[in-house]
């Protein structure tokens, strides 16, 4: 006896048809062959699932069933079948089989297969410079998802036929995968450049030095310039993002220092501090000086 899509669906004949795909995209991983290997019944199920959304899933069979005009496999009823049990809900409500209780042999559904969606983590270096990945999917297979470089946080990749497959005739649905990428400590973006800080010490901010810096490629050796200090900002062209397209351009990395006293106390170095900036009194005005600068003990903070 054929079943009714709405009861096949889990569903009340007031269900929206973003509800009916959204339940139809449920039951369908739920209940396909390939997901459920051990169940002989599992491709008689897969099919009514799929000839149910075939039906509710197109506005006009949908009210065609809804009437009583055709029954789950398409097929037209005899006009005086469905007068005898009455149009609208009440005649979807009664047994669509034929006299002898066997399913109608009228045309095939063509139903199109539903798209299915997976999420998928990548780092931040990952989804900048491209990477190939591989996705888990509901049936078990596993399927190389190319990631283009400069992916965006929240990214949609359409794996075309990797979804749900079609019945008589349709297409397959595609597989969506939303790509998340995980947050940085280390680089900033800002359209196709990058912005790192990069901690330097005071002796190499002084007499200047060749450090490491971070890059989406991997560390790269740069110049601090003698004399450096605090907010410099050094620029290595052609290490930020791509523009897009192939061989495309790519942005530049900007690399800003921060000067780092050390962790632990110099002696020697904080008596030279005091000897060269610390306070001095001047004899004749008695004001005191730090360095190049004057304090007047007649102004007060604040």
């Amino acid at each position: 006896m054929l079943k009714d899509p709405y009861d096949i669906l889990g569903l009340d004949p007031g269900a929206s048809a973003d509800d009916i795909k959204k339940a139809y995209r449920r039951l369908a991983r739920e209940r396909h062959p390939d997901s459920d290997p051990g169940n002989p019944w599992a491709e008689e199920e897969f099919k009514d699932l799929t000839q149910a959304y075939g039906i509710l899933s197109d506005p006009k069979t949908r009210a065609q069933y809804d009437r009583g005009d055709i029954d789950l496999s398409g097929a037209r009823r005899a006009a005086d079948s469905y007068r005898r049990a009455g149009a609208g809900s009440a005649g979807r409500q009664q047994s669509h089989s034929g006299p002898t209780g066997h399913k109608s042999s009228g045309r095939t559904i063509k139903v199109d297969g539903a798209d299915v969606e997976y999420d998928h983590t990548v780092t931040f270096t990952e989804a900048a410079r491209g990477a190939v990945k591989h996705v888990s999917m509901t049936n078990g297979k596993r399927l190389k998802v190319t990631i283009p470089p400069r992916t965006r946080d929240g990214a949609l990749l359409r794996l075309k036929g990797q979804g749900i497959p079609g019945v008589g005739g349709g297409r397959d649905g595609d597989a969506l995968v939303e790509i998340t990428v995980q947050s940085d400590p280390t680089f900033r973006v800002e359209e196709t450049d990058i912005h790192v800080d990069l901690a330097v010490s005071l002796p190499e901010a002084v007499l200047g030095a060749r450090v490491d810096a971070p890059t989406i490629d991997g560390p790269v050796s740069v110049t601090v310039p003698p004399n450096s200090n605090t907010g410099t900002i050094l620029r290595l062209k052609g290490k930020g993002l791509s523009k897009g397209g192939k061989d495309a351009e790519r942005g530049d990395q900007y690399v800003t220092l921060k000067v780092v006293l050390p962790r632990t106390p110099d002696a020697e170095f904080t008596e030279f501090v005091k000897r060269k900036w610390g306070e001095k009194p001047d004899e004749k005005s008695g004001e005191k000086s730090r360095g190049a600068y004057t304090v007047r003990p007649d102004i007060k903070k604040g």
